[in-house]
């Protein structure tokens, strides 16, 4: 037999090369023409939310008003969700595996939401514009406070908002009394005294309105004329158009919206309510676990969880039950500050505390900062900055009252930073398409804010037993939502049930008790998704420590996890599972 010849194989392995490159290189054109298709479609569909001014799936505390409101008509419904409908035809016309690896992920993003979006018209979501804590109306004035406004067209843009409020109102007022007709609508008992959220902003002074905030401060390069006219625009148009407004949608309010009121907590109560809480189930959680699941899988951690906090009842030496134990910590003046200054000097120094020790917990850091502010209208909470160039806000309850010191650690650790402040900070400055920028996944957002609470530990925090039963308090509070509010909403629990269930296993006042089912109420399946996205970050983590032993790294953990934006939980245990993999490779 015939011997190959040294320019036989070399002529053989150029061959291979160049088919190799012929390929690659047809490769390559697929993978840049598909890039540019893609890129192509995010664009019109950004650019189209830019117009309707609605974004997804956003954290409803970042919204502000600039310029026209957004079109809540039955018009403006169907046009969305027929041009939402395109962009799933056009998303099928993409080969996703053509697509570079980072646009991959855009992709599957991209495509959860476009079909999540499709499936809320086809729900009930539209049909409570309110809920216990918030509505349209609280929304629209308290946002401009914490806008910036440095520029005329800032002003400019402002006053059309204030001049389209009228017709804003009118069409969620439209939306609840189609609820009326269909039966979705809240519960009575919750709903109460709602009308006092809006008699707030029935005012007969326009400087009296929360709306006339950004007269207060005009930028200095503006003249004393321009302050003059803007000021009496702004006060024209809320005395004749914002206030009559509000007027109205408290005449609705109390005058027919709460004779239809529900009669039953349970949203399940309603003819197509179960359909309904399974469907928020799934947008919140971002998981495809029933209520069946996460009701046992609450019961399982309430059980954990108590084990813990009654360890450290005993360390303590408390002597008396785990209820005299929380009546102790709500009412001894030792866990209370001495006034509202108080709380937010010591809440200023937990998170200042924790800023000096984000560099061993993560390699990115963004620029952005946060201011911290007394809220009096609601607890704690996160404001997301409307831009890079404005710092986000970390609102709490100051009044010493309202907000035990026990606890300020875990909550302000949970708020701020390494919490909602630095999930949001990041995702705002990352160079991924726009649409992934603002997103918000409740389970990934809230998600985050209890596995923070819980990293405090491993910073060094929660020194002070109390202060780690605190802590402890707030991850059961987060455990007891999986039961009542699945108690609530699919197994036919009573209002007071869920009451009682929730104030004998935390230290809660007996109003914030109440005021959190009423809250759970009236925002069905939201509250699910604090526990289930922390647990499944947790679960993550231990799925990457047991992967890479010792060469498993926390820092660039918690940038796969936080580094991409906010996720659906299926997404993120992809991203994960591949940065284990590429770990490994790499440590081979």
């Amino acid at each position: 037999m015939k011997q190959p010849t040294l320019l036989n194989n070399a002529s053989s392995a150029l061959i291979k090369i160049l088919n190799s490159l012929t390929l690659l290189f047809i490769s390559s054109t697929a993978w840049a023409g598909a890039n540019e298709d893609f890129s192509a479609l995010l664009d019109t569909h950004w650019q189209e939310a830019k117009k309707e001014k609605i974004f997804f799936r956003t954290d409803p505390d970042g919204w502000k008003p600039h310029g026209k409101l957004a079109d809540f008509s039955e018009q403006g419904f169907a046009r969305r969700d027929a041009f939402n409908q395109r962009m799933l035809d056009a998303l099928d016309t993409i080969d996703m595996n053509q697509l570079s690896p980072e646009q991959q992920v855009s992709y599957r993003l991209f495509k959860y939401e476009r079909e999540t979006e499709a499936s809320s018209y086809q729900f009930q979501d539209r049909y409570f514009p309110i809920n216990f804590l918030s509505g349209w109306h609280t929304y629209f004035a308290e946002a401009p406070a914490n806008m910036a406004f440095q520029s005329v067209q800032d002003y400019d843009q402002y006053l059309v908002s204030l001049a389209d409020y009228p017709r804003f109102n009118q069409e969620n007022i439209d939306l609840l009394a189609q609820g009326v007709t269909k039966g979705f609508v809240q519960y009575c008992e919750t709903f109460k005294n709602y009308q006092q959220s809006i008699t707030a902003h029935i005012v007969d002074t326009p400087k009296d309105s929360a709306l006339y905030e950004p007269f207060t401060r005009f930028p200095n390069q503006f003249s004393e004329v321009q302050k003059a006219q803007y000021a009496q625009k702004g006060a024209e148009l809320i005395s004749q158009a914002v206030v009559p407004a509000y007027a109205h949608f408290y005449d609705y309010f109390v005058n027919d919206y709460m004779s239809h009121c529900r009669k039953e907590p349970g949203i399940a109560s309603v003819k197509g309510g179960a359909e309904y809480y399974a469907y928020t189930a799934n947008y919140y959680t971002t998981t495809d676990l029933t209520p069946k699941q996460i009701h046992q899988l609450g019961l399982d951690e309430v059980k954990r969880i108590s084990k813990e906090m009654n360890a450290i009842i005993k360390q303590v030496g408390f002597k008396g039950s785990n209820n005299e134990f929380l009546q102790f910590l709500a009412t001894d003046p030792q866990f209370y500050a001495q006034d509202r200054q108080d709380v937010l000097e010591k809440t200023a120094f937990i998170t200042q505390k924790m800023y000096g020790k984000l560099p061993s917990f993560f390699a990115t850091l963004p620029r952005n900062t946060f201011t911290i502010k007394g809220s009096a209208s609601r607890g704690a909470f996160y404001m997301p900055p409307p831009d890079t160039h404005t710092p986000g806000t970390y609102f709490l309850t100051s009044d010493p009252a309202q907000q035990p010191l026990y606890n300020l650690e875990a909550l302000s650790l949970h708020e701020a930073v390494p919490g909602h402040h630095l999930q949001n900070a990041i995702a705002m400055e990352l160079d991924v398409p726009e649409f992934r920028r603002t997103l918000s996944h409740s389970a990934f957002t809230e998600g985050w804010g209890l596995y923070s609470e819980r990293l405090g530990k491993e910073a060094g925090f929660y020194q002070d037993p109390y202060s780690d039963f605190g802590r402890l308090g707030y991850e059961m509070w987060r455990a007891v939502r999986l039961v009542v509010d699945t108690g609530i909403h699919a197994f036919g629990w009573s209002r007071q049930q869920a009451i009682d269930y929730l104030a004998s296993r935390t230290a809660l006042t007996a109003k914030s008790t109440a005021d959190q089912i009423d809250r759970y109420i009236s925002w069905p399946g939201q509250a699910l998704s604090y526990k289930i996205g922390e647990l499944k970050i947790r679960e993550l983590r231990s799925q990457a420590e047991r992967s890479l032993k010792e060469n498993f790294d926390i820092r660039q953990f918690h940038d796969v996890i936080i580094g991409q934006g906010s996720l659906p939980m299926a997404v993120l245990e992809d991203s994960v599972n591949q940065w284990i993999e590429t770990q490994q490779k790499h440590d081979e």
